[in-house]
């Protein structure tokens, strides 16, 4: 085996719906989300040679981001190696553009693409199935990216159903430039609400569907963290109301946050969109198309 390289595109996600429910016996809330990739994308190289022991170095272009054991590309590839007992040199190089702590699901789906990468470069015949599984030790969201661009996840995210989104629409990101912790936005939600709303039927529906259209989902949008994480910071709730201004269809929190998004038909409307929303300090905009899943380049 010569050195082989491969680079896989990693984007990210935001959801569409995401209704947090009942706590499950392990402690861990069960969801019901429709989550969808978008074209905002991290960049992972994968460079594996031949050693007489294995060797996992990452390298990452952002400095506040830990290369070490606690990093989840550097558990997937730990992963990965260990369940097929191969002993190889890996170089991985990350280069970061989804924000951190953003609710767009950067890390996992990083995480994901170590997985993919890895496959391809061992000759390994795995299935989605057997991906999803290893993806599931690192995280909820990690199952998703493998049936992206649009999924169904239920559970703690393990079952991922995809569906396909017909239409096109382009997504303004605002990120206001601080984080939000998903354990803390849990708790924020357990200590706020009064008791777990029931999926409406409307949503129940979508589970007996595989081909869904833009304009039946967007009426459906929701996320159940918006009013505990925006009662603690409020300049969510007044980046929505600006998006919705500016003629997004709807907008809403990703994830716990801190990203919000806003759904626009068009592309120049949701650049002219992305332009006047990063005109404020300290925030990023980005107007980028809903479409995207892992793909791998030999390099």
């Amino acid at each position: 085996m010569n050195s082989t390289s491969l680079l896989v595109l990693t984007p990210a996600k935001v959801n569409l719906i995401l209704r947090v429910l009942e706590r499950r016996p392990d402690g861990f809330h069960a969801i019901w989300s429709l989550m969808h990739t978008i074209g905002l994308n991290d960049e992972l190289t994968l460079t594996m040679q031949p050693a007489a022991a294995s060797r996992i170095a990452l390298r990452c272009d952002q400095a506040g981001l830990a290369v070490d054991h606690t990093n989840l590309v550097y558990r997937a590839a730990e992963l990965v190696l260990a369940r097929v007992g191969r002993t190889i040199d890996l170089s991985i190089s990350l280069t970061k553009r989804i924000p951190m702590g953003a609710g767009l699901g950067g890390g996992s789906s990083d995480a994901a693409a170590t997985i993919l990468g890895l496959t391809r470069l061992l000759g390994l015949e795995w299935s989605v199935g057997q991906m999803a599984e290893v993806g599931q030790q690192l995280g909820s969201d990690v199952p998703f990216f493998f049936v992206a661009p649009a999924a169904c996840v239920t559970g703690r995210g393990e079952h991922v159903r995809p569906v396909q989104v017909t239409g096109a629409r382009w997504i303004v990101l605002v990120n206001p430039g601080f984080p939000v912790a998903t354990k803390w936005a849990y708790q924020q939600l357990s200590a706020t609400r009064s008791g777990v709303c029931p999926l409406s039927s409307a949503v129940q529906q979508l589970n007996q569907r595989s081909v869904l259209d833009w304009s039946e989902l967007v009426p459906l949008v929701a996320n159940d963290f918006e009013t505990p994480v925006f009662a603690h910071h409020p300049v969510l709730a007044q980046i929505k109301s600006h998006l919705l201004s500016l003629g997004a269809e709807v907008a809403l929190l990703s994830g716990s946050g801190a990203t919000m998004f806003g759904v626009f038909r068009g592309e120049s409307a949701a650049q002219e969109a992305a332009l006047a929303c990063a005109r404020n300090s300290g925030m990023t905009a980005y107007a980028v198309p809903a479409s995207g899943a892992p793909s791998t380049t030999v390099i």
